[in-house]
């Protein structure tokens, strides 16, 4: 009998949860951060095997585990994984790890609760990317909200009630729409929760019933993404989080809007695209030039980040909703890449916050001189983020970009290559500012450079964005067969539609 990899993946942080919670003394914080990390480096280890034995020649779902759980509602405990859920596993292990590792000295209250509340969101996390029933889904995806509202509100700024209660608002009303989605499925597929029988069933139901369906699913994960318009709490979330949770939330939550979009939405309503493709496309391209401009205005180096997570988003959804293998490939590259990028440019305002206790542009200045590691890799990490060929940005951003030029929404490419200017401009900007300006601030000139921890916490996502920069075909290849099978499940082709009007 193989051994349950999925179900230990998923709920071995929860686990080490358990350990602290119930082993650890509230006055023992050394204690709880040892259990801690060691739980996330045992996950992360053990999501490995998952990558190894993989077979990249199937789109057929692996690792499947299925067990009754409450036989008489028609819900058992089923779970799989994909390609795409198998890159996002393993940034979730990788990047909780890393998020743990980066709290070391920057937490210093209640490190028992902060700790198990990080444990319990990343089993939460998983949980979501693995569930193949929708109860087991949606119950995964509500218990996400509690530790990260909770990371907000405790942990966070100045404005952390504010932030958590507005993050907490807005993903819940998303929620109670997706419920809506999920019960109406339920019942007219003959009251089961299996996703999989129901994305076969669903394309038969009328177009407008999957109109409705599409809209209330879409709504929801609009809001995680977020798109533009509901994109407003994230930055206020992002700004208030501790270091930690904007390195979780930018590089796992954000994805489970997107995550969303390609399991269900565009599975099981085929039917129901046509109409709601060009108004997703306007949106995402509004949101790239929207995040870009925003971010330009800002003065705080968190808001500027968060900003241009609001931009990068957009280029995601565009390559998703193009309905071609080069777009979408390259919209779910990117949502790795921007995991990495962005989650280590959080890493890196949080190094020096912790020195300064400012995150204020105008505070800094000349930092290469003071600070030449630090400098190194905010270097790297602002190159990758305005897409510098070699990096991981640009691979996601060409893919995504040549294939929305070749649907009928061509004009979003020129949209999105605008909105690479745009976000090269705010990014270096930015990194001018806060490391070639005039050194004259006193506060900076005994500044220390990065010490051996925070190295190795940002050493392992430069390997990926220049392994993903430099060689992407095995992350690429991965995904071949999943956006195929998803493409087939999906037949309704950009091409399909006509011109636009």
């Amino acid at each position: 009998m193989s051994l349950p990899i999925l179900s230990i993946v998923t709920f071995l942080p929860l686990v080490g949860a358990a350990a602290i919670l119930f082993g650890v003394r509230r006055d023992n914080p050394a204690a709880a951060r040892h259990v801690a990390f060691a739980t996330s480096v045992v996950t992360f280890l053990a999501s490995l095997p998952l990558a190894v034995r993989f077979d990249r020649t199937t789109a057929a779902m692996q690792f499947v585990e299925t067990h009754a759980w409450i036989p008489s509602m028609g819900i058992r405990y089923h779970v799989g994984i994909d390609g795409i859920t198998l890159l996002l596993i393993l940034l979730t292990t990788l990047l909780s790890m890393i998020a743990i590792l980066s709290t070391w000295t920057a937490v210093t209250t209640r490190v028992k609760e902060f700790m198990v509340a990080m444990l319990v969101l990343e089993t939460s996390m998983i949980g979501v990317f693995i569930a193949l029933d929708f109860f087991l889904f949606y119950l995964f995806w509500e218990a996400m909200l509690v530790p990260m509202y909770l990371l907000i509100g405790v942990w966070g700024g100045e404005r952390r009630i504010y932030a958590a209660v507005k993050f907490f608002l807005y993903t819940l009303a998303g929620s109670v729409l997706m419920l809506v989605a999920i019960l109406v499925l339920y019942v007219k597929s003959g009251r089961t929760f299996d996703i999989q029988t129901i994305a076969h069933l669903a394309p038969t139901f009328s177009p407008a019933m999957q109109g409705w369906i599409f809209a209330a699913l879409f709504l929801a994960f609009a809001v995680k993404v977020p798109m533009f318009p509901f994109h407003t709490w994230l930055p206020d979330a992002h700004t208030e989080a501790p270091t930690a949770g904007s390195v979780i939330l930018a590089g796992v939550l954000l994805k489970m809007g997107t995550y969303g979009f390609l399991r269900f939405a565009i599975p099981m309503c085929p039917d129901a695209l046509p109409r709601f493709l060009p108004a997703i496309m306007l949106l995402s391209g509004v949101a790239i030039i929207y995040g870009a401009l925003m971010a330009l205005a800002q003065k705080d180096l968190k808001k500027l980040v968060a900003y241009s997570s609001v931009s990068h988003m957009g280029y995601i959804t565009l390559g998703l909703f193009a309905l071609n293998q080069q777009a979408m490939e390259g919209g779910i590259l990117q949502m790795i890449n921007h995991g990495i990028s962005t989650g280590a440019l959080f890493l890196l305002v949080g190094v020096i916050y912790e020195r300064r206790h400012t995150r204020l542009i105008s505070e800094f200045g000349g930092l290469t001189k003071v600070m030449p590691i630090y400098a190194v890799f905010f270097s790297i990490f602002t190159m990758s983020s305005i897409g510098l060929p070699g990096l991981n940005g640009f691979v996601g951003e060409f893919l995504t970009l040549v294939g929305v030029f070749h649907s009928q929404f061509r004009i979003f490419a020129v949209v999105g290559a605008f909105g690479i200017i745009l976000g090269a401009g705010y990014m270096l900007w930015m990194f001018q500012r806060v490391m070639f300006n005039r050194l004259d601030n006193p506060k900076n000139f005994e500044l220390k450079d990065m010490n051996v921890r925070e190295f190795v916490v940002l050493a392992p996502l430069v390997v990926l964005a220049v392994w993903i920069g430099l060689y992407p075909d095995p992350f690429l290849a991965i995904l071949h067969p999943t956006v195929n099978h998803l493409l087939a499940q999906a037949p309704v082709s950009v091409a399909s539609l006509g011109p636009l009007p």
